[in-house]
């Protein structure tokens, strides 16, 4: 059956027929899925008032469009599905363990630590570590690679827990939730004296739509103004019961500044996961699990940490993380000692890789390079298409000829560059949820792990792009070459101060708002007649002022006969006035208008730029 002809264009109709497609398909692949010609879906969207190219990654919008004018049921394949389906092209079954139930074994649980700014998380880390016995017999100091395993003895064993080091800044909640998707229980830290605050209530929302458990640490017991208490009756209104109520979540009264109770809180983990979960995992099998942490390491290369979440990751294994690949080098512990294997729940660093993954992205061990190599390649080409395709707004003929109208579209282009993967990804993010209207866009055209260099300063000057450095500096010559060129580098450090700026440059790139304010009003009571200047209006100011250079319109009877004019002339007797205020006369002339009345009113006004909020 042919569909009504759009524009001339006829396309079988789809009759409702479920069509998948992945994010960022173009029309060829549509045209491929639906065996139609691509050439005819671009002159379908044309018709439509869309301008799209057969190659180009088009957003889930025009698709859901082009769908519907031809009766089709789009359905846009997610990234878990879309990896899951590449994954089995090779035969990889990623997310479940190989085996039967005598192959699992005992794994230690995954914790995340959450809370509001400034109730002591990051204190309580470093408390934690301080009381591990076994990294107090290894002899060095903990490096940051954004997770380690602590041990801990209960009931006469020797229990080992894995922290994972999310950053608990309120803009990086992107990276708390890609956390507890790792995670296995949530320390939800609040503190004796302040009580539930509202980043307290967001890290719980995350914890429960992880659907993990929680164990509550309450923390700085030991300060004057703690009242334990009250945060357990705050929580309970959250649905965090105490065990001592007769709930079943566990609260433990920590102090991280005086390391009291740090033992109890980690008996109370294991506890929780021993009552609440079956964590087991079967380490006989090529390791899977997720990247956590990624940078740029100056001498080292793309390092990343990995966390295996089944399998046991080897030294010389064929591994491919996100977008990237290679063989493992090397793998190091958070004391930076060399490890051969990593099990289930480890924690290691990893070297080797050709590029840096990003926080978040899947790792599987593979059967050689190349399969490695294939998959990288063709999970960055569909993450590029799907960005190409979120980035590119819904560009319609209107705006089009808009756009030519006025000669351009005011656009803020962005590259992005930072010490670590994950606060890239927390900053563009936090970036592009920015909202100062339709007017201004803003678009991150690149954005990468590492110091800036020549490359980054070269799009910069191609696109005319502003360089955002979050913890890093220029590289070699590329800073002399970013300030010959005229190139806008801003360093941060904070991440609410480059939201702060990139927000206030974006409202600077608005047209202003101008309200109309009036001045005043001045009724005409005689009119003299002038052979030079034609008549002249003998006025009264009622009320406020009438300025000579304000804008002025002439009312009649309620009705505006003549708006948005000027004053020829301005004068107090026989002398000329800047301004006249109420309660004295004038003569004043209307620039271009000469048909005055007695009664006539002649208003005052001025336009004033208005603040934007």
């Amino acid at each position: 059956m042919q569909a009504p002809a759009v524009g001339g264009v006829r396309v079988k109709h789809g009759n409702g027929e479920v069509v998948r497609l992945a994010r960022g398909a173009s029309l060829t692949d549509f045209a491929e899925k639906v065996g139609a010609d691509p050439a005819s879906l671009v002159q379908v969207l044309f018709h439509l008032g869309e301008m799209v190219t057969a190659t180009q990654s088009v957003n889930e919008e025009t698709l859901q469009l082009l769908a519907t004018e031809l009766e089709y049921d789009v359905q846009i394949v997610s990234p878990e599905d879309e990896d899951r389906e590449l994954l089995q092209s090779f035969d990889i079954d990623f997310g479940s363990d190989e085996g039967g139930e005598g192959d699992l074994v005992k794994r230690p649980p995954v914790v995340t630590v959450m809370g509001h700014v400034d109730h002591g998380k990051t204190k309580l880390l470093d408390a934690v570590r301080e009381a591990n016995v076994v990294a107090k017999e290894a002899g060095g100091i903990t490096q940051h690679i954004g997770a380690y395993q602590v041990t801990t003895e209960v009931d006469g064993e020797q229990r080992a827990i894995t922290f994972v080091d999310t950053p608990g800044h309120e803009a990086f909640t992107a990276m708390r939730a890609r956390g507890a998707q790792a995670t296995d229980i949530v320390i939800l830290v609040v503190a004796a004296d302040d009580g539930v605050m509202p980043q307290t209530i967001e890290a719980l929302n995350h914890a429960r739509a992880a659907n993990v458990p929680i164990v509550v640490a309450v923390n700085k017991i030991d300060v004057p103004s703690a009242d334990p208490a009250k945060v357990r009756g705050q929580l309970t209104e959250y649905g965090l019961v105490p065990e001592e109520y007769g709930g079943d979540t566990m609260f433990v009264d920590v102090s991280a500044k005086s390391r009291i109770n740090i033992d109890g809180l980690l008996e109370g983990v294991v506890l929780t996961a021993d009552a609440a979960l079956d964590l087991r995992a079967n380490p006989n099998m090529p390791a899977q699990g997720i990247a956590i942490e990624a940078n740029l390491d100056k001498g080292r290369g793309p390092v990343a940490t990995v966390l295996v979440q089944r399998g046991t990751l080897r030294v010389g294994d064929s591994m491919v993380a996100g977008p990237a690949y290679g063989r493992v080098r090397a793998m190091l512990d958070e004391h930076g000692d060399a490890v051969e294997e990593a099990t289930p729940s480890r924690p290691v660093l990893v070297l080797g890789l050709t590029a840096v993954p990003g926080a978040g992205d899947k790792f599987l061990v593979v059967d050689d390079d190349r399969m490695a190599r294939q998959i990288a390649e063709k999970r960055e080409a569909r993450a590029r298409a799907a960005a190409n395709a979120k980035r590119r707004a819904r560009r319609t003929l209107e705006d089009f000829m808009a756009s030519m109208e006025k000669g351009e579209t005011q656009e803020l282009l962005l590259i992005l560059k930072g010490d670590v993967s994950g606060s890239v990804e927390a900053l563009e993010d936090a970036l592009v949820r920015i909202e100062v209207g339709d007017e201004v866009n803003l678009r991150v055209i690149d954005r990468g792990v590492g110091a800036i260099n020549e490359n980054d300063v070269n799009l910069a000057i191609a696109s005319n792009a502003v360089i955002i450095g979050f913890n890093v500096r220029p590289a070699g010559k590329a800073g002399d070459l970013a300030e010959r060129e005229g190139v806008d580098v801003r360093y941060y450090s904070v991440i609410y101060s480059a939201i702060d700026d990139i927000e206030a440059a974006l409202k600077g790139m608005l047209k202003p708002i101008y309200e109309e304010v009036t001045l005043g009003q001045a009724e005409i009571r005689e009119i003299f007649k002038s052979s030079k200047v034609g008549n002249i209006a003998g006025c009264w100011v009622t009320s406020g002022l009438i300025r000579r250079n304000a804008k002025v319109r002439l009312i009649r009877d309620g009705a505006v006969v003549v708006d948005n004019t000027e004053l020829s002339s301005l004068k107090r007797f026989k002398d000329d006035a800047s301004e006249v205020r109420e309660g004295f006369e004038c003569g004043l002339t209307l620039n271009g208008y000469n048909d005055i009345k007695i009664g006539d009113v002649v208003e005052a006004f001025e336009l004033r730029e208005k603040p934007r909020s």
